[in-house]
């Protein structure tokens, strides 16, 4: 299993990763579908609390296996079938979300993300075989890896009230191990193949709101009083999120990874970026339940559930993809755009004013072209 060259030309997701993705669409759709009961039913601080912590490990095991997969993907049978076991690690992760939400238990959850990482130490000590100048960056990924499921054996067993303080801490040994294991050799990663396997999964992401707006349309055949705003409501979910999707894909992301600590910045940051996408949809679902009476939210309140994720999105991916290629126009009108969309919900029509601005957002994009890579020193 030796180093993929990231300099290979017109390098692109195989089908093997493509397939792989499937579970994960299966997953977030699970954490998004109770993160909207959640919040319908008023219990935002649990519901935001087990997205979170439910993301995060959809997240991180997505991500690990990408960036690996770019520096070693060698396609033979033994890492087909290992990429399988992955697979069925997302799967039993996702059938134990609705009890993460519902009752705190996370027994499931946990089993399923501890099978992903246990493929995956497997991955990174065939690594270190074949690859004996990233010998050290190999195997530290596999002992740090290893400590990690250790400690959410751990995280099993701790009393309810102590979970949240562990959850995080441990998170922060999860997200330390690239650090700990490339801070003196890096791994190779492919700039083109890394971000095109990024935007594959905010498509996936931002599909949930599609299906969101689908949604709208199928309660208005069964809500003929409430046609007109759920029809409203489906048209301006499309309008977001097609604005969402046109933001994402205006920046060249491949120039955002050009140094290990950038690369950090760019991979990370898409935790939120990934998680406020996929909550939008479960906002445009509290939005129907609050229009067709299955919620008792006030619609200031669920406007909000819309606005805050897309907010979030759009400063995330500014920060770490527009804000490098960008002129101080597009610069300025982004943050602003952002903080007018989070206090939308004050506003008579929020849903409405939201979706135009964002189609603001995208002309100043079409009219303000990416400019030429400034210099930026190496994180």
């Amino acid at each position: 299993m030796l180093p993929r060259d990231p300099n290979q030309p017109h390098r692109s997701a195989s089908m093997l990763e493509l397939f792989f993705d499937l579970v994960f669409v299966v997953a977030v759709s699970i954490a998004s579908a109770e993160l909207h009961h959640a919040l319908a039913e008023g219990d935002f601080l649990h519901g935001v609390t087990s997205y979170a912590m439910v993301f995060f490990a959809i997240w991180w095991a997505w991500m690990n296996f990408t960036w690996f997969a770019t520096s070693y993907d060698t396609d033979d049978w033994l890492y087909r079938v290992l990429t399988f076991v992955q697979m069925g690690g997302v799967l039993v992760l996702a059938a134990g979300v609705p009890s993460a939400f519902s009752e705190g238990d996370f027994l499931i959850a946990v089993v399923g993300y501890i099978i992903m990482r246990i493929a995956m130490i497997a991955q990174w000590l065939r690594a270190s075989r074949g690859s004996r100048p990233l010998r050290t960056a190999t195997r530290r990924y596999a002992l740090g890896i290893g400590v990690a499921q250790v400690l959410w054996v751990a995280f099993l067993f701790l009393p309810s009230e102590l979970r949240v303080p562990a959850f995080v801490v441990f998170a922060l040994v999860e997200i330390s191990i690239p650090v700990f294991a490339e801070y003196r050799q890096q791994t190779p990663w492919h700039p083109h193949h890394i971000t095109e396997r990024y935007g594959l999964f905010t498509i996936i992401v931002l599909g949930e709101s599609l299906l969101a707006s689908a949604n709208a349309i199928i309660e208005a055949l069964h809500e003929v009083e409430s046609l007109g705003p759920l029809i409203a409501i489906a048209v301006l979910t499309l309008i977001v999120t097609a604005s969402l999707w046109w933001i994402y894909f205006w920046p060249p992301h491949h120039r955002a990874i050009t140094s290990f600590g950038r690369s950090l910045r760019y991979g990370y940051t898409h935790y939120f970026v990934f998680a406020a996408a996929a909550a939008f949809s479960a906002g445009i679902e509290v939005e129907i339940d609050v229009l067709t009476g299955h919620s008792e939210l006030s619609p200031l309140t669920a406007s909000f559930t819309v606005t805050v994720p897309i907010a979030v999105f759009l400063i995330g991916i500014w920060w770490i993809a527009i804000r490098d290629h960008a002129d101080r126009i597009v610069n300025t009108v982004f943050p602003i755009g952002a903080f007018v969309v989070l206090l939308d919900p004050l506003i008579p029509v929020p849903i409405t004013l939201t979706a135009g601005i964002m189609i603001v957002l995208v002309v100043v994009l079409v009219i303000r072209p990416p400019v030429q890579q400034r210099n930026i020193p190496a994180a």
